[in-house]
């Protein structure tokens, strides 16, 4: 199937209040514009080079998500554009990403990324540092950046069950992190083989690529 049907079978099977961020890294912007003309506007990236490259290039009604793991010294080649961060995992970053935003009069959103899964591959915070943040204030403090969720990768298994319980897990933590923090509404989780259990979990916005755009091919 076209990525334009691709897509069109993916938003029928999502609830209104889902936000389908459409995973595009390693794709030719061809592709990236097939998604366009269909009407996706919304394009996750995991490199920042790429993202910036493609940005440079495509119509600027696009909002991009960093959706990768963020190193600091190349937070500004983004912060002048980035529409949302999904993968903060550290103070350091959030104090590196407000003061690039502050350089651009910009504020930027972010989620902080709660480690779920087991394995030891995935990055993110605890559930209880992630309170303490919210709370300090140091963080207070930051104001070119506003935190309007969280996002969580589970665990590359094929053990369902497990999954879900890790889904589960990442909606209790939204749940304490809103009596902190009431303004926060989104939960990023589930990709292109989970999306639906995820969503089914309370998730509001899915990371789908290979549904859409096909395998990836890294070489």
């Amino acid at each position: 199937m076209s990525i334009t049907e691709n897509l069109r079978q993916i938003k029928l099977t999502l609830p209104k209040e889902v936000t389908l961020v459409a995973v595009s890294k390693t794709k030719p912007i061809s592709d990236l514009m097939e998604a366009y003309n269909a009407g996706q506007r919304i394009f996750g990236e995991n490199k920042i080079q790429e993202m910036a490259e493609k940005h440079e290039q495509m119509p600027k009604d696009i909002q991009w998500h960093m959706i990768g793991h963020v190193q600091r010294n190349k937070v500004k080649y983004m912060a002048e554009f980035v529409s949302l961060i999904h993968g903060v995992e550290s103070f350091k970053l959030l104090k590196e990403i407000n003061k690039q935003a502050k350089k651009h009069h910009r504020v930027i959103n972010c989620l902080l990324q709660i480690k779920i899964a087991e394995e030891d591959s995935k990055f993110g915070m605890s559930a209880s540092d992630a309170s303490i943040l919210l709370q300090s204030d140091e963080f207070s403090d930051l104001t070119h950046i506003k935190i309007k969720g969280v996002m969580g990768m589970a665990t590359f298994t094929d053990n369902m069950t497990q999954v879900e319980n890790e889904f589960k897990f990442l909606k209790h933590t939204f749940t304490e992190l809103k009596t902190i923090q009431p303004e926060i509404n989104i939960i990023s989780m589930g990709m292109s083989g989970d999306y639906k259990l995820a969503i089914d979990c309370g998730s509001t916005m899915v990371r789908v690529g290979s549904s859409i755009f096909g395998y990836r091919n890294y070489n």
